[in-house]
């Protein structure tokens, strides 16, 4: 169904529903009254965001991959005729009334280079922090969000508000003997 390749390729509803040629409202109507279009767009969005949840945890933890490096070198003469014949009969069989000239055409359009592996190294991508950050607080809210609930269960005594003057002096010089 073309909607769920739409979600998949990460359309909005909005922009779904233009490429049907309706308003959102319409589309959103539809969602409820049809569980085929809304199960539709559902398993769209679910293929991609899967995709996307994949590629933050790989760059969370850092990945290697190969560099190729590739020099263009030229054929043999048995390899450019060879070539030149796969392309040929390739165009027969795609065009099989064409003439002797567009023919002739295809096999001078052959190139007498070939790309040649000439390096192959690995990479290594780092870790990224910013990934690591926002994965850990979306996954584990409870320990990584940026504000922590904490609860302190026994009582509080004596805060300064309660404290009289003479007994916060008496507390200041008490903290500045532990400090020496």
């Amino acid at each position: 169904m073309k909607i769920e390749g739409w979600a998949r390729d990460g359309l909005t509803d909005e922009q779904i529903a233009q490429n049907i040629g309706i308003s959102p409202s319409t589309l959103y109507e539809w969602k409820k009254k049809y569980s085929e279009i809304s199960e539709s767009l559902k398993r769209g969005k679910d293929v991609v965001d899967l995709q996307v949840e994949n590629a933050l945890l790989k760059r969370a933890l850092g990945y290697e991959y190969k560099e190729k490096k590739y020099e263009p070198v030229q054929m043999t003469d048995e390899e450019y005729y060879l070539h030149q014949q796969i392309a040929v009969n390739k165009y027969k069989l795609e065009h099989p009334e064409a003439t002797m000239e567009e023919l002739r055409a295809v096999e001078l359009g052959v190139s007498r280079y070939k790309m040649v592996l000439v390096e192959e190294k690995t990479k290594e991508v780092v870790p990224d922090v910013t990934a690591q950050i926002f994965w850990l607080k979306n996954r584990r809210p409870d320990k990584w969000r940026d504000k922590q609930d904490i609860e302190h269960s026994g009582g509080i005594t004596n805060t300064v508000v309660e404290l009289t003057p003479e007994e916060r002096r008496k507390r200041i010089e008490e903290l500045k003997a532990k400090l020496k």
